[in-house]
C-alpha cells in the first residue's frame, strides 16, 4: 500500500511540474520516464559545490558571531531565516526573524524550548542552553548545504526530538565520501551533542575549512574572556595542568590569534599573565576533548 501511494505521489508531482514549467524561478522540467523498477525525472541540471556552501557559511557565521558578541542568541536559525539581498548569483545574505531571540550572559542558561524542530539543539530540549544552541543549528544548516538532506529526521516532532537526542548524523554515504575531510570535521564539531565541545562562531570561522576562504574576517570571541576569568580563579594544580597541555600542543594552537584577545581581558584587574599563561588560560579543555588529537596532547602533558 505504501509503495502504491508513493508511486501516485511521484506521478502527481510530475503532472504538476509539467503544468507549471516555463517560469523563470522554477527548475525546468523536461520529461519523466519509468520502467519496472524506477521512475526517472529529467530536470534542469546544476551543482551546488562545497565552495558555494563555504560562501554561505562564512556569512551566516559572521552575523551570528556578531550577535553572540552582543549577548544575543537567535534561537531559530534555519535556511528560511537567511535571505538573499538580490537575485544575483553572488548576492549577500541577510539574517531575519529575531522574534524568538533573547539576551543571554556568558554564564547564563535559558530554559524555554523554542525554535524549529529540525534545527533545535539537544540542550534546548533539556532546557539548559546558551549561545551554543545557535551553533548546533548552524551545523544542521551546513549538513544540509553539503549533502542535501537533514541530519535528523522523523515523521513527527517528537520523533525528530528523539533523533536529535539519541541519533548520530550519517557521514559514510554519498556525497560525504567525495567531500573534503575538513568539511566533514567542520560539521562534526558543530553537531557535537556536548555543547561544551562545540565550536563557537569565531572558532568556526577559524576552522581550516573556512579560514582561507575569501572574505573571512574572524571576530573576537567572548569565550576567551570567560576562560581567562575561570583560569585566574582556578587552583594551582589546574593552572599547571593547562600549562603542560599548552607547552605540548602545536604552535598553531599556541599562537592562533592570541594577541587579538589580549584587549578583551583588560577589565580583569590586578593579575598579570605572561604569554604562555594566557595561552593556557584561553584553552577550552572540553573543546580539546572533542578533537582527535586530544589523547595524545593529554598523554604528553602528563609525561611532562
Amino acid at each position: 500500500m505504501t509503495t502504491a501511494i508513493a508511486i501516485e505521489d511521484v506521478r502527481r508531482e510530475v503532472q504538476i511540474l509539467r503544468a507549471l514549467t516555463g517560469h523563470k524561478n522554477l527548475a525546468q522540467f523536461y520529461d519523466a520516464y519509468e520502467d519496472d523498477e524506477n521512475v526517472y525525472v529529467v530536470m534542469e541540471g546544476g551543482k551546488y559545490s562545497e565552495d558555494d556552501a563555504k560562501t554561505v557559511m562564512v556569512q551566516i557565521l559572521s552575523v551570528v558571531a556578531y550577535c553572540h558578541l552582543q549577548g544575543v542568541v537567535h534561537r531559530d536559525l534555519k535556511p528560511e531565516n537567511f535571505l538573499f539581498i538580490t537575485e544575483e548569483e553572488n548576492s549577500p545574505l541577510k539574517a531575519i526573524d529575531f522574534g524568538l531571540s533573547d539576551y543571554v550572559k556568558p554564564d547564563e542558561r535559558l530554559n524555554d524550548i523554542v525554535g524549529s524542530a529540525y534545527y533545535v539543539a539537544p540542550e534546548v530540549l533539556h532546557r539548559q542552553y546558551g549561545t551554543e544552541a545557535d551553533m548546533w543549528s548552524i551545523g544542521v544548516i551546513a549538513y544540509i548545504l553539503l549533502c542535501g538532506s537533514r541530519p535528523f529526521w522523523a515523521r513527527t516532532e517528537s520523533g525528530i526530538f528523539r533523533a536529535v537526542l539519541k541519533a548520530d548524523p550519517i557521514f559514510d554515504d554519498a556525497p560525504w565520501t567525495s567531500l573534503s575531510p575538513e568539511a566533514i570535521d567542520f560539521v562534526k564539531r558543530l553537531l557535537n551533542k556536548d555543547y561544551r565541545k562545540r565550536l563557537t562562531a569565531a572558532q568556526a570561522l577559524s576552522h581550516p575549512w573556512l579560514a582561507n576562504h575569501h572574505g573571512v574576517k574572524i571576530p573576537l570571541d567572548m569565550i576567551v574572556y570567560k576562560l581567562v576569568k575561570a583560569y585566574i580563579c582556578s587552583s594551582s594544580l589546574r593552572k599547571s595542568a593547562l600549562g603542560a597541555v599548552i607547552r605540548n600542543s602545536t604552535d598553531a594552537v599556541k599562537d592562533s590569534r592570541v594577541l587579538d584577545y589580549v584587549s578583551m581581558v583588560g577589565s580583569i584587574q590586578y593579575r598579570k599573565l605572561d604569554f604562555e599563561e594566557f595561552c593556557a588560560a584561553a584553552i577550552s579543555v572540553h573543546q580539546l576533548e572533542g578533537m582527535d588529537c586530544w589523547e595524545q596532547h593529554a598523554r604528553l602533558a602528563y609525561e611532562f
